[in-house]
């Protein structure tokens, strides 16, 4: 039977070995396209395998397909959503703790930006969601969140809502009391943790905050 507690998404964008080593034992692993190619190649088991399967070839796909728990294929041409949105949608539907998905930042913009609105969907149901890769951690705030220092230089605050109100942050080198941001501005950009964590209250809207390193 599957653990569905936490489920890592791997996806097509940018991966590499920083990923592999943030799986833990018991998670549940999908590939979506190219992600499912990533895992079995490096001896991983998917324990779904989904998507158009365009970034493969026919041989790749048979791999995949034996060293997959289950394979899920979707038309090119008739499905509605990219292959890491049918993983996330999928991923959401078996209702986990946490979700974190794992390339899906690239040289696409377009399939970044898309990704990380998909955070929406996360926090509407209730999930604690992220998006990693080696160099950023990206997650949403919707009321109080405490972060921990992972070792990024810098922590970034974005509004994805066209307003954030009631922004307080403690433990930061730049600290905000009961602050509003409005989309378009940089005013949280760059930001550092003092110590090992620190928090961010919201009362109103949706935050984005990357955490990130050059």
């Amino acid at each position: 039977m599957m653990n569905t507690e936490r489920i890592l998404i791997f996806t097509g964008g940018r991966l590499g070995r920083w990923a592999i080593e943030l799986i833990r034992p018991g998670d549940m692993l999908i590939g979506a396209d190219a992600g499912a190619m990533f895992l079995v190649e490096h001896g991983l088991r998917p324990d779904i395998a989904l998507g158009d399967f365009d970034s493969v070839t026919p041989q790749q796909l048979a791999y995949i397909r034996e060293k997959s728990g289950e394979t899920l294929d979707y038309d090119p041409v008739d499905k509605d959503y990219t292959d890491t949105e049918l993983a996330w949608r999928l991923a959401l539907s078996k209702q986990p703790k946490e979700l974190l998905m794992l390339g899906a930042l690239g040289t696409r913009f377009d399939h970044s930006l898309a990704n990380v609105h998909l955070l929406r969907m996360a926090q509407r149901q209730g999930t604690a969601a992220m998006i990693r890769d080696d160099r950023n951690c990206i997650q949403l705030a919707t009321d109080r969140i405490t972060l921990a220092n992972k070792g990024f230089a810098y922590v970034s605050l974005l509004p994805l809502s066209e307003q954030v109100t009631g922004i307080t942050l403690t433990g930061f080198q730049y600290p905000l009391h009961d602050a509003t941001l409005e989309i378009g501005q940089s005013l949280g950009i760059s930001n550092k943790l003092l110590g090992q964590e620190g928090s961010i209250e919201v009362k109103q809207g949706m935050l984005l905050v990357i955490e990130s390193r050059d």
